[in-house]
């Protein structure tokens, strides 16, 4: 991890569930012009980091530069099927848990899956390969702290987590249609096996929010393995959307020094 690396404290976490609870609780920001990714950081002080940030995300994975680590631990994660509840942000469209959905484990600590969303096309990049879908399942520990895993989609086979949520998706476009600022559909009982498949590789690395106010000390792990849904799919999450945010995706940021680590289980002896 970056030296000099400070705590999250539990106001920092509360601060990434308000900035994903609702786009209209603070500043506005979007994807292109005068609100786009390059004048977040103007746009209110809260959102400097935005610009002046040093360790900032998405970022570009290069293969050839990664560090394997054998001191990295298989990515352990244990959700149960819970009650969810889906949420149109403005900005993205996110699924957001109740308690006692499970965590994953990260150097030894328990983060608890807060909610994941969807960003199209991808944000990480890897060797500079834009993919259609990312989705960031969000993680927070006791202590404040933040972890999120992210998997990359490309077009091919439907993606059965979707598929399960497909009417809920559809009533939320509904809502928005029909002007409701504040759309969200109780979805009921979501089963998390496609979301804790084991992955026997994985990149690791410290790095921020994609989303102002673009909080850094976020430790990132994107698993190695590309997965599929449709472009019907993916059509269908944006549908809530208004059109200016169907491209939701943060350009890549400058790796200023820091190392990209990887997990492969091929290697471990």
């Amino acid at each position: 991890m970056a030296a000099g690396r400070a705590t999250l404290t539990l106001g920092v976490a509360s601060l990434l569930l308000v900035a994903y609870a609702s786009a209209h609780d603070f500043v506005r920001f979007g994807y292109r012009g005068a609100i786009g990714p390059d004048k977040w950081g103007s746009l209110c002080p809260d959102y400097q980091l935005c610009s002046k940030g040093k360790h900032q995300s998405p970022i570009n994975i290069v293969k050839d530069d990664v560090v394997y680590d054998p001191k990295l631990e298989p990515l352990q994660r244990d959700y149960a099927a819970t009650n969810a509840t889906l949420v149109d942000n403005g900005f993205n469209i996110a699924l957001r848990y109740d308690s006692g959905v499970g965590h994953v484990i990260v150097g030894g600590k328990n983060y608890t899956l807060i909610q994941m969303h969807w960003h199209s096309p991808s944000e990480h990049t890897i060797d500079g390969e834009r993919f259609p879908v990312e989705l960031h399942l969000v993680h927070s520990s006791d202590d404040g702290n933040i972890t999120v895993v992210a998997i990359l989609y490309q077009f091919g086979r439907p993606d059965p987590f979707l598929s399960q949520i497909k009417n809920k998706v559809a009533e939320l476009a509904k809502e928005v249609c029909a002007g409701d600022e504040e759309a969200h559909v109780p979805v009921g009982i979501v089963q998390t096996r496609a979301m804790k498949r084991h992955s026997r590789k994985y990149f690791r690395y410290v790095g921020s929010l994609t989303t102002p106010p673009c909080t850094e000390n976020v430790i990132w792990n994107i698993l190695g393995k590309v997965r599929e849904m449709t472009a019907e799919q993916l059509a269908e999450l944006k549908a809530p959307l208004h059109e200016e945010y169907y491209n939701n995706s943060r350009p890549t940021q400058p790796l200023n020094g820091r190392t990209v680590l990887l997990y492969d289980e091929s290697k471990a002896s």
